[in-house]
């Protein structure tokens, strides 16, 4: 059995020059891998309380469903703006090469929420951050995050105000 990181390849100058993409269709083409990714995201949430998962418009959305199924807990979407109706929240933020906003449902989450948000790359913080204010915003805690790689070399982890951070690849 090969690492999960073998079946992820880098694409360099996408999706502008200077960005190395992290490519992770090989490793959702195999199902062993797949899987243990799932695993790897998951498992070190397992003995954690938790209400759902959230996920991360797009890659996140990829991650989420299976985590929370693992976990045993419902899973909540973020996504880009327009896409979820009727009632939304949104948070904008910046990118490592531009600014974005994302939306919540208002009636997803609720005061006491625990939930583990996830997404595949965490790279300059900002998605994930921006992530955690909007399900503060709603009334729910942010109890940990789970990404599948840590460019650890951005800095991003420095961005996500001491919620617990969980890679199973990191990149240094």
């Amino acid at each position: 059995m090969s690492d999960i990181a073998d079946f992820i390849r880098d694409i360099p100058d996408f999706p502008e020059p200077g960005v190395v993409f992290k490519d992770i269709t090989p490793l959702l083409a195999d199902h062993d891998a797949f899987a243990r990714a799932v695993a790897a995201m998951a498992d070190p949430w397992s003995a954690t309380e938790l209400d759902y998962v959230v996920g991360i418009e797009a890659r996140g959305f990829i991650f989420g469903p299976p985590i929370a199924q693992r976990l045993g807990v419902g899973f909540v979407p973020v996504r880009k703006p327009g896409k979820l109706p009727p009632e939304t929240t949104d948070m904008a933020y910046e990118l490592e090469y531009g600014r974005d906003t994302l939306e919540i449902h208002t009636d997803s989450l609720h005061e006491g929420h625990r939930v583990l948000i996830v997404d595949d790359v965490l790279a300059t913080g900002g998605t994930l951050a921006a992530t955690s204010a909007l399900v503060r915003v709603v009334g729910a805690e942010p109890v940990g995050l789970s990404v599948l790689i840590e460019l650890a070399f951005l800095g991003g982890r420095e961005r996500l105000n001491g919620v617990p951070l969980h890679a199973a690849i990191g990149v240094s």
